[in-house]
């Protein structure tokens, strides 16, 4: 039986499957007309009568339909009610495969329309539609959820106040102080840092640490290549460089997998996108294919990085500054994460003043201020050669709704970067970081950054 004719059956035998999915479907996802013109009938007299119509109805209804078209279409459409029958599906199976049904038909579609508009025979649309087409089809998705109502549903409302947490906890320790305990479900946080400070080393450390916990990790790469973050979550799991990694003979390599393959139940899946390609619509494609074809799903995201994804709302540079741009991406990457009931972690780069910043700031966001503003965690990451020198680096909180973010407001943790891998430091290496005084004002650097500034605000007053 095709799934048509299931969908088809189950929206005039299955109340609760029908009030559910009817708002995703459209008369175009049914190629065949005979399908095309039930489904049609079907959602009329649902939106007429707000009353699923049995069979009767419907060939009550055909019969009083004048057919333009002709007879052929009728005999179809009469001899189709026949297969249409009262057979008990699982609801979960079907609501998921209606909802696959729906994506791939979209798609299709869009892609169909595009060739269209290419070939020149679409004289309503240009090339610059294509974009929008294709994105909006890939962001298809249901969504059951109709509200909480504050007078019926208290009992839930007291269990949710009463119930533990779900968090996907740090390996660091002064990390999980700060978020009490990891980061919960449906929340985005993100990394703020300049350019080859840290921020995919600490995504890639964050990631070997969530998968040896025993959880299932999705790393999307849109900057590197799938091989090379992989190659930095071999680094920090096998505990060797990435120069000796290269030098490693393969049966010493399959040794060292294989051992840490025995120690966790998790799984990382690693997916490369094109700079700027793919947006949150891509991203829930991803999710709900790996959650169909491999069971797969999810504890924690990781995007590398927010800069140089897509918006599925906004085309680039149509008319729309970076900052609307980017605050447009970062919501939707939220959204998904509320969506989906996962973590999701991303990263963003500093502005010119903030990468030589020893103190950055929110205003050191890149492109956006209405980035900080979305996220529910923003640390950033900052470096110096004094600390390189100390193998460390410095982590400030700039944003923090999980906790108090003047408690431990900046504190170090140790880098290898040859093993692409952080770890806690000793206690000591925290002594005066506790209040607002820069970390770097006692040293050269910092110095010579407190003269450049007061060199630029003397100017100002003069």
């Amino acid at each position: 039986m095709k799934l048509e004719t299931t969908i088809l059956s189950q929206l005039v035998y299955n109340e609760d499957y029908c009030r559910k999915v009817i708002p995703f479907l459209v008369p175009e996802y049914f190629s065949d007309d005979t399908e095309r013109y039930l489904y049609k009938t079907i959602q009329k007299h649902l939106d007429d009568y707000n009353t699923l119509p049995t069979l009767e109805i419907l060939g009550i209804t055909i019969n009083q339909t004048v057919w333009e078209d002709g007879e052929q279409l009728y005999d179809d459409v009469i001899n189709y009610l026949d297969n249409l029958n009262e057979s008990k599906i699982d609801n979960e199976w079907l609501i998921d495969n209606t909802e696959k049904f729906c994506q791939e038909k979209s798609v299709y579609n869009a892609v169909m329309d595009s060739i269209q508009i290419l070939d020149g025979k679409d004289k309503e649309n240009s090339k610059g539609a294509i974009p929008e087409i294709l994105s909006k089809a890939l962001s298809v998705s249901f969504d059951n959820h109709i509200g909480h109502d504050w007078v019926e549903d208290f009992s839930e409302r007291y269990d949710f106040y009463h119930k533990t947490e779900t968090r996907v906890p740090f390996d660091l320790e002064y990390m999980n102080l700060i978020t009490k305990g990891g980061l919960p479900q449906k929340t985005l946080s993100c990394i703020l840092a300049g350019t080859g400070v840290g921020k995919s080393l600490a995504m890639c450390h964050f990631a070997a640490s969530n998968l040896m916990d025993s959880k299932k990790v999705l790393y999307i790469t849109l900057e590197m290549a799938e091989e090379r973050i992989a190659e930095r979550i071999d680094a920090n799991l096998l505990d060797v460089s990435l120069k000796e990694l290269e030098d490693l003979p393969k049966t010493a390599y399959i040794r060292k997998v294989e051992r840490i393959r025995d120690k966790t139940e998790g799984k990382l899946i690693i997916k490369e996108y094109p700079t700027a390609t793919a947006g949150t619509g891509h991203f829930r494609h991803l999710l709900n294919e790996l959650r169909l074809k491999r069971n797969f799903v999810p504890d924690i995201v990781y995007i590398d990085y927010l800069n140089i994804c897509s918006s599925m709302r906004l085309r680039y540079g149509a008319n729309v500054n970076s900052y609307t741009y980017i605050k447009a991406i970062a919501e939707e990457m939220r959204g998904l994460a509320v969506e989906k009931g996962i973590p999701i972690v991303t990263a963003t780069q500093t502005t010119r003043s903030g990468f030589s910043n020893s103190d950055p700031g929110l205003e050191d966001t890149s492109e956006s201020f209405g980035l900080p503003a979305t996220v529910d965690l923003m640390i950033a990451l900052v470096s110096s050669d004094e600390l390189e020198g100390l193998n460390q680096i410095m982590v400030k909180q700039l944003k923090n709704r999980f906790n108090d973010p003047v408690a431990n407001k900046r504190f170090v943790v140790g880098v290898d970067r040859a093993k692409m891998r952080l770890y806690d430091v000793e206690n000591s290496a925290q002594e005066g970081l506790i209040d607002d005084t820069p970390l770097m004002d006692n040293t050269e650097f910092g110095q010579r950054n407190e003269e450049a500034k007061s060199k630029r605000n003397f100017g100002k007053l003069s």
